[in-house]
């Protein structure tokens, strides 16, 4: 089975006051690009998160992301030291002042200096992030599998539409060697006007040499490789979408190699209804050539 190289998978989790959400995305690429944008304040997460996604990809521009959230309704009340001191330090200093000119203030209740900017801080508390880091690779591997499922999902859909157009290769590769046999008499004609031209014009002219010559003309002109390579190319072609994995480079390769023999058929071919052909099968490996882009 092939695997598309697009695809998108999303996971929600929580513990305790915490709760996130995983995206994972990807599109084509020439290899892997994988980009990961966590919190970087959790220890170990962004090592552990690159190495499995890293071996659940091959290929692709791929972007894995968490968004991370805390309840500060349930999250802990922590008081700051160093705010405290600074505040009461003013609050004495205050009170030393207004005694100096003979005023005597109220004393502030703890609830007042606790309200006072920075002595109390919500959620900051230090604590133990192993546990966060813990649950939060705990969803990776459903993140991962429900993202490889649908790249599966797009990878069959892309299998069906290349075998299609193998199949129409194929059958233009058929129609090709038809028309090699079709060519043929119509090319044993046409030399035997030209040599016969050829004669009547030219003095002293070695017939055996003029033969020759015409000869190799109708070896230059031989497409039986490229026909052969064609079908070679549909069969290996189909061998790798029955093996699947991460095959789109070999498939690209392919490509190249198709349009290369359709390339020569074309400009070897000195029939209207090859060169047809040719043109034919130009267009169909481009259409391929646009589906393995997005092939693993």
């Amino acid at each position: 089975m092939i695997h598309s190289m697009t695809g998108f998978s999303a996971l929600k989790g929580q513990l305790g006051a915490w709760s996130w959400t995983w995206d994972i995305r990807s599109v084509n690429g020439r290899g892997l690009d994988l980009r990961l944008k966590l919190p970087d304040w959790l220890d170990g997460l962004e090592a552990e998160t690159r190495k499995r996604a890293a071996a659940a990809v091959s290929r692709g521009n791929v972007t894995l992301g968490l968004r991370l959230g805390r309840d500060t309704a349930e999250g802990a009340v922590a008081l700051n030291p160093a705010a405290l001191d600074a505040a009461l330090a003013v609050l004495a200093e205050i009170d030393h002042a207004a005694k100096a000119r003979g005023l005597d203030l109220a004393r502030p209740s703890p609830v007042e200096v606790a309200a006072m900017r920075g002595v109390l801080e919500a959620g900051s508390v230090e604590e133990d992030t192993a546990p966060l880091v813990s649950a939060l690779l705990a969803g990776l591997p459903e993140l991962l599998a429900a993202f490889n499922a649908m790249r599966a999902h797009e990878g069959r859909a892309l299998a069906t539409v290349l075998e299609d157009q193998l199949a129409t290769v194929e059958a233009l590769v058929a129609d090709a060697v038809v028309a090699v046999e079709d060519r043929r008499a119509a090319q044993k004609e046409a030399l035997g006007t030209a040599l016969a031209r050829v004669l009547d014009n030219t003095e002293g002219a070695d017939p055996d040499r003029v033969a020759q010559e015409l000869a190799m003309i109708a070896v230059k002109s031989d497409v039986r490789e490229e026909i052969d390579r064609l079908g070679a190319h549909v069969a290996q072609a189909r061998s790798l979408l029955k093996v699947g994995g991460p095959c789109g480079r070999k498939l690209d390769f392919l490509m190249q190699e198709f349009n290369r023999e359709a390339n020569t058929l074309c400009a070897k071919s000195q029939f209207q209804d090859l060169t047809r052909i040719g043109l034919d099968i130009k267009a169909v490996v481009d259409q391929m050539r646009e589906q393995v882009q997005n092939v693993e």
